[in-house]
């Protein structure tokens, strides 16, 4: 479920958060990957100041999180004080985001994300440019269905969050001669401290789902030179993704053999009390 709420703001708060939307170099330019790129993210708005210190203690606010709920239908909505994997991002020519499900339960505080509020702040964007968020109905399947919401300035959008909110947007072609140009948003998320009673699955962090090569790749085409490029830029997204899931895997498998020593060695020392106490009712052991 969303809904596209246009315009969110009034027109010169919108203003003031574009005219005071950080510097690209004052985010984390990281991609999901761990890479520096194209992508930067300053989660703390508080620390801005300005329009963003209002805007995030109005977002915290209880009359907010009950017209939130209102809208949704989601009762005891919970603002994150740590805004983690939100905040403003600003997206240059060149990044895309793969279609992903977000992660289900704050890594902190435990609380179940039910909500993803995202506002735009591009006074000028074309559709052609790419960068459109798409909502995706399965993006594993051939017959995916796509609904795009374009980028425009002072537009929200609100989509609830589960197992199938599958969600990202397709690579920014902005002009060549426009370098200044960028995709720039809030991202604001809201939780619930019990899970939906939808909630079957397990907790997971972030689901991604390489795109497919473009449709004019089929048999019998000959590759040009922008082909070829498009190849590569393939191999190397689904690279990445390998490198980061291979990443999770060494992690997870080194923190399950560190629980495994730890829980060996408790097991040894409960062993050792229980024989120490028997040997003391035996008197072959001096009481400490």
């Amino acid at each position: 479920r969303h809904v596209v709420i246009e315009p969110f703001f009034e027109p010169a708060v919108a203003e003031r958060l574009l005219d005071q939307f950080p510097a690209f170099e004052r985010g984390d330019a990281r991609s999901e990957n761990g890479t520096l790129g194209g992508k930067s993210c300053y989660p703390m708005i508080a620390g801005l100041g300005g329009i963003y210190r209002e805007l995030d203690r109005n977002i915290q606010s209880p009359e907010f999180l009950a017209q939130l709920s209102q809208l949704t239908g989601i009762e005891e909505l919970r603002y994150d004080p740590d805004y983690f994997g939100g905040g403003t991002h600003e997206n240059r020519r060149g990044q895309e985001l793969d279609p992903h499900v977000d992660f289900n339960r704050h890594p902190g505080y435990g609380w179940y994300r039910r909500l993803n509020l995202i506002i735009y702040l591009n006074n000028e964007w074309s559709p052609e440019w790419g960068g459109g968020l798409q909502l995706h109905r399965d993006p594993r399947s051939p017959q995916d269905e796509i609904i795009t919401v374009e980028p425009r300035f002072n537009r929200a959008i609100l989509f609830e969050t589960h197992d199938h909110s599958w969600h990202g947007f397709p690579l920014i072609r902005t002009p060549d001669e426009r370098p200044e140009l960028s995709r720039k948003s809030i991202a604001l998320y809201f939780y619930t401290e019990q899970p939906p009673g939808s909630h079957r699955g397990p907790d997971h962090s972030t689901i991604y789902v390489d795109r497919p090569l473009p449709s004019y790749f089929q048999p019998g085409r000959q590759l040009d030179e922008a082909d070829c490029a498009e190849l590569a830029r393939h191999i190397a997204r689904r690279d990445q993704h390998l490198q980061r899931i291979y990443g999770d895997v060494a992690r997870v498998t080194t923190e399950l053999n560190e629980a495994r020593q730890a829980l060996a060695a408790s097991r040894v020392e409960r062993l050792a009390r229980i024989v120490h106490r028997g040997l003391r009712r035996l008197g072959w052991t001096a009481r400490s």
